[in-house]
This record gives structure tokens, sequence and C-alpha cells, in this order.
């Protein structure tokens, strides 16, 4: 297995919510030894103007993307199906299936889960997120994953900013399918 080809992506704000503490959000994208997806992101700026939810044990946990938090979208060509993850800086994750556009979600669990770390300084917070091959492997659809990824932040005085690769409509939507961009295949290809 030769693993993805490591690659950089920016993610851009929603252009209806103002973020003047941060600067730049960046992810890198690669493959684990075990073909799980590795994403690290990267975001630059004023941390300290930053709402950070505390450190916690790393679990499963509902209602992340309510505050500051790292996420992906991903779904196999060819389906409607597709699963939201979310990763928090308390290192706490939740993952989602849905069989269409915000369709039947549901929880999902993981032999493996994801893992999550994270390194917070005055002017950066770098997320590490690897999502398990097992992951991505029950993603119905062809070879090639659709990702959608994305940010939520939260400033110091509770006002959230929305950051994805692309945005497509008048509001944030994460769960659109234009949103998923970027393609990459599947790691049983890799």
């Amino acid at each position: 297995m030769t693993g993805l080809a490591p690659r950089c992506v920016a993610l851009v704000r929603h252009q209806s919510t103002p973020a003047p503490a941060v600067r730049r959000i960046d992810v890198e994208l690669g493959s684990t030894p075990d073909g799980g997806l590795r994403l690290r992101y990267f975001l630059d700026g004023d941390v300290s103007a930053l709402a950070l939810p505390a450190r916690a044990a790393p679990r499963q946990a509902d209602g992340l993307w309510q505050h500051t938090c790292f996420e992906a979208f991903i779904g196999g060509q060819g389906s409607r199906a597709y699963c939201e993850f979310n990763f928090s800086p308390s290192t706490e994750w939740a993952a989602y299936g849905f069989s269409g556009y915000r369709a039947n979600m549901s929880p999902l669990e993981y032999t493996n889960p994801p893992l999550v770390t994270t390194s917070v300084t005055e002017d950066r917070i770098a997320l590490e997120a690897v999502i398990p091959l097992e992951a991505l492997l029950a993603l119905p659809g062809d070879g090639t994953l659709q990702l959608g990824l994305a940010a939520v932040i939260e400033d110091s005085e509770g006002n959230l900013s929305y950051w994805a690769l692309a945005h497509r409509a008048e509001r944030p939507d994460f769960h659109s399918p234009a949103g998923f961009v970027l393609e990459i295949e599947r790691a049983s290809t890799w």
C-alpha cells in the first residue's frame, strides 16, 4: 500500500460570519500506515480571542459542532449517503451517518474510534484527527471518496464563524453535496 499522497488545502470563511481573530485555517490530508485518513487542521490567529472547550478524555460526545470544532464530511461517489465527523480541541469526537442530505441521522460507533490530538499555542491550534480504515471502507459508493472539510470557530464573545472548502449558499451549510469538493481514492485502492 503506497498511501494517500499528502496534500494541503485552505478553508475559507463564510462571508456572513466575521472572524477577526482568525488569519487562516489549513488542512493537511494524508494516510496512516494501516490505511486510515489523517487530517491535520491548523488554525492561525489570536487564539486568546477564541473560546476553546476544556481538555477532556478522548470519547464520543454530541453537540461538539455548537462550539469550536473541526469537521469532515465524507461520502462515496455515486451514493447519497455520507458520514459527518466532528473533532473538538477537547479531544472529544462524534460520528454520524446520513442516508442522504440531512436525512436519517444516526450515531456511528467503531471498533477503533477516531483519534484526536491537539496542541494549542498563543497563535495556533493544531488538531490531528485520524479516521480509521473501517469507517472509510463502510461508506457506500465506488472507490472515490468525496470530502467536505469544515470548521466552526467560536470567539470569546460567543460568536460563531463557519469555514469550509467551498460555500455555495447564502447561509453556511456543511451538509450540502455542493461542498464535498475534494476527491480522494478510497483506502482499499491506496
